[in-house]
């Protein structure tokens, strides 16, 4: 039986479990739009194309399976780039699909042409995607979605993109079915040597990063730090991870990371297990020469970077980081290994940090930690990039695994915003946090009007302390001053949500806060919690050169 390409993507999108799709319309891509609606597919009207690939991200993630973004040709299709390379980042598996006018009629003058005669968005998509290519025929659309599926879901997961023209989505071809590809579980052909070396460590440490998250590998870091008493330190994108009360952990490391953590460094580590981190200039911010180890054992599903941040010897373990634990796990055991009791060190919680107090201002800082008292333990939090963010990973505590995530890599400012909305919508019953701050929310908090639209009820907590913070503390602590990093307006947040029809407050003492939580959380639509801070604060973020 034939059915049109439109039809047949829908059909698959929703056989994955695919409930919502992000995007914005365009005649390009009107027939995608009307199958999604004749076949009850919700479509998302985001506020800016980059908005609906942050949350086709976050929905990815919280959903456990395709994100799908959809832009028109031309400008549509450019505005989703920064969300395409935010993906690839995080490794999160999204469909971008983008219209051209015309396949017959190319060639020809056409407005927003999508080819290599006006704007070539699949070059374009290239860098920032694992697969990039333009179904130029019918039937040439089974093979490429094929590959694009496999491309995004086996491996090293990522984002990929479609440009797919508007006659080539009305052409009827035969009908196909395809399933999700089966993940690849590789188990590392260097696993016996990696037993090897934990047996002969005097003085290991398990360094994890935001691969830990995306493989779910939290029961198998629990068990291997728990059995083989190894101390935890986590990166700013391992935030979540590890539950901070667990027995061993000294905190993150690298932007705002703790005392204890870097201290424990110094006093000389023989072996780094480092587990799902590129080990970027962000993860170690402050890390020195006289922490390096013996020898680092990384555990990664892309070799690209392996070995390449710190000049000692490395072990590259490449593969699922969870598949590869659990066989280090079975193999260890098996041959009963690992004799820990001649290991000198000791292990202990971390340290509560003091903070700052001012009478007149809320240090963020504060803030973190009175956040941390109100929501629920089963919070999922989504950090945007910024000091905000970093003031959490400090003092925000973790009371439950993979209910925090940052990254720490790529960095859009403002991608938290759609990411949370994109996770509320996959994940309905878990209370949705967005960290924000102000200058992230000039640049994408439009979105809140989409999460006011569909009654989304996100909670957006935005620390407003007039700047672009990091920035602004960082150009003063080194070079002495700062160029464009103050609003000399500042932007009201309280009003500006208010404008999009979301419930708002805008608080500076804590009690403020604690009402306005506690409202968010029952409230059926989405919460602007805008928090006042002392725009002199320091934030955990010097340690960066």
């Amino acid at each position: 039986m034939k059915k049109t390409v439109a039809a047949l993507a829908v059909e698959h999108f929703k056989k994955f479990g695919v409930q919502h799709a992000f995007g914005i319309p365009g005649k390009a891509v009107v027939p995608l739009l009307l199958e999604m609606e004749k076949q009850e597919m919700s479509f998302v009207l985001t506020r800016h194309e980059s908005g609906a690939g942050f949350a086709a991200g976050g929905y990815a993630l919280q959903k456990g399976t395709l994100g799908v973004a959809v832009g028109t040709s031309g400008p549509g299709g450019t505005n989703m780039l920064t969300a395409a390379g935010q993906a690839k980042a995080f490794h999160l598996p999204v469909l971008f699909i983008t219209g051209h006018p015309s396949m017959k009629e190319t060639g020809k003058a056409l407005g927003q042409d999508s080819t290599a005669f006006g704007t070539d968005l699949v070059k374009m998509f290239e860098p920032v995607t694992l697969f990039s290519a333009r179904v130029e025929r019918g039937d040439l659309f089974p093979m490429y979605f094929r590959h694009a599926l496999e491309k995004a879901w086996t491996g090293r997961r990522g984002p990929v993109h479609l440009s797919i023209p508007s006659d080539v989505l009305r052409e009827e071809i035969e009908s196909f079915d395809l399933d999700l590809p089966d993940s690849l579980s590789m188990v590392s052909s260097n696993i016996e040597e990696v037993v090897s070396l934990l047996e002969q460590a005097q003085s290991p440490l398990l360094f994890i990063g935001k691969g830990a998250h995306l493989s779910k590998a939290y029961e198998e870091i629990k068990w291997l730090s728990m059995r083989f008493n190894i101390p935890i330190i986590t990166t700013p994108g391992g935030k979540g991870a590890v539950c901070s009360d667990h027995p061993g952990y000294l905190g993150p490391f690298g932007l705002g990371g703790t005392e204890e953590a870097s201290q424990y460094l110094k006093k000389g580590v023989d072996l780094l297990i480092v587990i799902g981190t590129k080990l970027t200039d962000m993860t170690l911010a402050g890390f020195t020469p006289d922490m390096y180890p013996k020898q680092i054992i990384q555990f990664d599903c892309d070799p690209t970077f392996v070995g390449k941040s710190i000049p000692v010897p490395t072990l590259a373990v490449i593969g699922d980081a969870k598949e590869n634990l659990r066989a280090l796990l079975y193999k260890a055991s098996e041959e009963n290994k690992l004799n820990t009791s001649s290991r000198s060190y000791s292990i202990s919680n971390h340290k509560e940090e003091m903070i700052a107090e001012d009478d007149q201002w809320l240090s963020a800082a504060q803030v973190m930690k009175i956040l941390r008292k109100t929501l629920p333990a089963s919070t999922i939090v989504f950090g945007d990039d910024g000091s905000h963010t970093f003031y959490a990973i400090k003092y925000f505590d973790i009371l439950q695994e993979g209910t925090f995530f940052f990254d720490d890599v790529f960095g859009t400012m403002g991608h938290g915003i759609g990411y949370a909305i994109g996770a509320k919508l996959a994940n309905p019953e878990r209370p949705i946090v967005c960290l924000t701050g102000d200058g992230c929310t000039l640049m994408h908090g439009t979105e809140i009007s989409t999460a006011v639209c569909h009654q989304i009820p996100v909670v957006f907590v935005v620390i407003n302390n007039g700047r672009l913070d990091m920035v602004d503390k960082g150009m003063r602590y080194n070079v002495g001053r700062a160029v464009g990093t103050v609003y000399e307006t500042p932007v009201d947040v309280h009003l500006f949500a208010q404008s999009l029809g979301a419930a708002s407050f805008q608080c500076a003492k804590e009690q403020e806060i604690e009402q306005a939580v506690s409202f968010a959380l029952q409230h059926s639509g989405p919460t602007v919690i805008e928090v006042l801070v002392n725009p002199d604060e320091i934030p955990p973020t010097m340690n960066r050169g």
